[in-house]
C-alpha cells in the first residue's frame, strides 16, 4: 500500500508542534460543523466522532467542539460546503487539496496562488484523483508481528510498522469498525481518519528538490480553508 511516505509523518509532527493553534481550531471546527449536518449525535454519526476525536487530539476545548455542532442548526451561521482541488507540484507529483469554505471565491485563489508561486499548478478536476484511492488510515501505537496479525484480523486492508507505530489502511467504509476493533483489543489509536492514499508513489530523492515540495506543502497547509493535503511524492532521505 503506498501512501506510507516521509511527507505523513512531517504532517503529523507538524500537528503536534504548530504554534497556529487558532488557526487549527478553525479548520477542525469547520469540519465538526460540516459533520454535525448529519446528525449532532456522534454514536449515530461515524464522520462527526471522527472529527471530534481529531479535535481532542489537539486538546481543543469541549466548550469550541460544541460551538461547532451547534452551528450546524445554526440559520444564521455562514454556510459551509467542502470543496477538494487537484494540482500538480514540482517533479509532476500529484496533490489532492480538501477545504472547508464558506466563500469559493476566496478558498481557490488562494489554493492556485500558493501552488503556482511555489513550481505547482493547479490541475482539472479528476486528473489526479484517479492516482489516489480513499482509505481510512489509523495510526496505532503498536509494534510486533503479533499486533499486525490481530490489526489484519480485525478487519485492516493492510497494516505497516515504521518507527514503533503501525499505519492502518482500512476500506473507508470499515474505518470506525476497524478502529473500534482495536479499542477493543487494547491497542492505542493515535490518530484515526479518511485519506487520499496514492496508488503508487513518485520518489523525490534530490534535496533542491525535496526543499521545493515542502516549501509548496507548506504554503497550501498556510492557507486558512485547506483541510488535509495529500501527495503521491515519497521524500526518500
Amino acid at each position: 500500500m503506498a501512501g506510507h511516505n516521509k511527507w505523513s509523518k512531517i504532517k503529523r509532527q507538524k500537528g503536534v508542534n504548530d504554534a497556529k493553534r487558532g488557526a487549527i481550531f478553525t479548520r477542525i471546527g469547520n469540519q465538526i460543523a460540516i459533520a454535525a449536518r448529519s446528525g449532532a449525535d456522534p454514536d449515530m454519526n461515524p464522520s462527526l466522532a471522527l472529527a471530534i476525536e481529531k479535535a481532542r487530539a489537539v486538546n481543543m476545548p469541549n466548550a469550541n467542539i460544541d460551538r461547532a455542532i451547534a452551528r450546524a442548526a445554526d440559520k444564521n451561521a455562514a454556510t459551509l460546503e467542502e470543496i477538494t482541488y487537484e494540482g500538480y507540484g514540482p517533479g509532476g507529483v500529484g496533490i489532492i487539496i480538501e477545504t472547508a469554505t464558506d466563500n469559493r471565491n476566496r478558498t481557490f485563489p488562494e489554493v492556485k496562488t500558493a501552488l503556482v508561486k511555489n513550481g505547482g499548478r493547479i490541475a482539472d478536476a479528476g486528473s489526479v484523483m484517479f492516482q489516489f484511492s480513499r482509505k481510512g488510515v489509523i495510526i496505532a501505537n503498536a509494534s510486533g508481528e503479533d499486533a499486525l496479525l490481530e490489526i489484519l484480523d480485525a478487519g485492516a486492508e493492510d497494516a505497516v510498522e515504521e518507527d514503533g507505530m503501525i499505519t492502518v489502511y482500512t476500506d473507508q467504509k470499515d474505518l470506525m469498525k476497524v478502529r473500534k476493533a482495536l479499542l477493543e483489543s487494547n491497542i492505542e489509536v493515535k490518530e484515526a481518519e479518511l485519506q487520499y492514499v496514492p496508488n503508487s508513489e513518485i520518489e523525490i530523492t534530490d534535496e533542491e528538490s525535496q526543499a521545493k515540495l515542502e516549501k509548496l506543502l507548506d504554503a497550501l497547509d498556510d492557507v486558512d480553508d485547506v483541510v488535509n493535503v495529500h501527495t503521491n511524492a515519497n521524500i526518500v532521505e
